[in-house]
This record gives structure tokens, sequence and C-alpha cells, in this order.
């Protein structure tokens, strides 16, 4: 739990670092779009390019990135060995019982693996580059023209800074809690699959009490300072896109367009 790196953010100056926080949010969003088009080698092999060279241009080290995606590999293993198990059709591989893998299902199983893995490298990047404010301030820039429809823009930007505050300190709390519940004698490793799940709920319990118990002092903490949402509230950190901003936009649509002429229909 303390390796996981999502949400957290690294001081750095790099170019990625210095781009506007809307071009990044909108290139991540292009992007898990266009990911889902990479349906063979070739457009596999140019999203992966693409996600190595701006994880350099971020100067972020690469082992850095690994260990922090490798407390998610089993959740992306699972979803593709059921991709694998469940989804039939070509050349029949394997046999037992109702469980089968063929041709199909196995690509199939890969696809899914690198669209996990790519979206976690990527969204991961926007997450350590950028700060949680800045974040919350492109959503509600980019929300802003929605907010004549009764969009509130200023709260959807204000609880995604607090999600990602926050996923850093409960995957904190999270570690300190089955430490402590270590030292009092629980086994987390041992057992039938029904008692390891059974063994979580002493870590769920206390987990929730000290979620809402920092949730209730924030929200103390926020009307004691006089919050009183977006109306009549100034900037201090000013957003200014940048011809850097545009070309990233670009780079991210020609990759697109380029995934889409390639790709297998």
């Amino acid at each position: 739990m303390d390796k996981l790196i999502l949400g957290r953010y690294v001081p750095g100056n790099s170019l990625i670092h210095r781009l506007d926080p809307r071009s990044k949010l909108l290139a991540m969003i292009l992007y898990i779009i266009i990911v889902f088009w990479a349906n063979n080698l070739v457009t596999n092999l140019l999203m992966i390019a693409f996600t190595l060279v701006v994880v350099l241009l971020s100067k972020i080290k690469l082992s850095f990135f690994l260990r922090g995606v490798r407390p998610m590999i089993g959740i992306i293993l699972f979803t593709t060995l059921f991709q694998m198990f469940f989804t039939h059709g070509g050349e029949t591989y394997f046999q037992f019982g109702f469980l089968k893998i063929t041709s199909y299902g196995f690509s199939q199983a890969i696809l899914i693996f690198m669209r996990f893995v790519l979206i976690i490298f990527f969204s991961t990047l926007l997450t350590l580059t950028t700060t949680p404010l800045s974040l919350a301030d492109a959503v509600e820039s980019l929300l802003k023209p929605f907010v004549r429809f009764k969009v509130p823009a200023h709260e959807i930007g204000l609880m995604l800074s607090l999600s990602l505050r926050f996923v850093p300190t409960l995957m904190d709390d999270t570690t300190r809690i089955m430490k402590a519940q270590r030292a009092r004698g629980v086994d987390f490793g041992e057992g039938s699959l029904i008692q390891k799940v059974k063994s979580i709920i002493p870590i769920l319990i206390p987990l929730f009490a000290s979620s809402f118990k920092r949730a209730d002092a924030l929200a103390l903490a926020m009307e004691a300072r006089g919050y009183q949402g977006g109306d009549g509230r100034t900037k201090y950190r000013i957003l200014q896109w940048t011809v850097k901003d545009s070309v990233t936009i670009l780079l991210v649509i020609i990759l697109g367009i380029l995934l889409f002429f390639l790709k297998e229909s």
C-alpha cells in the first residue's frame, strides 16, 4: 500500500510539469479514448512508445513508475484472466470443463492488459506532475461553460482535489491499521478465500471511522475559515495556456488519427 503512487505529486521542473493542467487533463481524456483503438501489434507499439517518451520527458524514473503500478497488478491480472477464460473464438488452446482458452480470448486478454497498464501509467503521470489544486482549477475551468446549465463546476473541482489529496492518506492509514492488526496476531495471508475476506473487516471498520472523522474535521476547518463556495472568489493561481499546450493536444490528436487508420476493423 505504501508504494502506491497514484494521487501523489512529485515536485519538478520538467516540460510535463510546466504544462497547463487543462492541457494535461484534456490530453489524458483523449488518450483514454484512443487507447481503445490500439487493437494490434503496430498500434500498441505506437502507444507504448508515446507513453515512454512522455514518461522520459517528465524526468521521473521508470523504476519509480513500475514500483507504483505493482500494487495494481493483481487487479489487472484478475481482469485479464477473466477475459481470457470467458471470451471464446478461434483456435482452442486449452479446455477444462467450462474454462476454455482460445486464440481470440488470449489476444483479447493481452489487449486488455496493455490498455489497463497504459491508462494507469498515463493517469499516474498526470497526478505525479500536477498538484491537486492545479488539477481542481483545471476541472473547474473546463466545466465553467456548463455553469449556465446548472453544473456545479467549482464543487466538482473541489471534490476532485480533495479526493486526490486524500488517496495517499488513506493508503497510509490502511498500512498503519494493517501493521497494528498484525501486531495483535492477525494474519492476512493464511486460510481459505472466505477467511482472507473476513480478515479484511478489521481493516475496513477503523478505516471508515478514521475517514469520517477526517472528513468532519475538514468540514469544520473550512467553515471556520469562512468557505462559502466559488461565488465571488478570486484566483491566486492564474492558468495560462501556451503554445506548448496546443502542441501537446495536437500531438495526441495526431496519435489518435494514426491509430484510427492503423487499427484492425
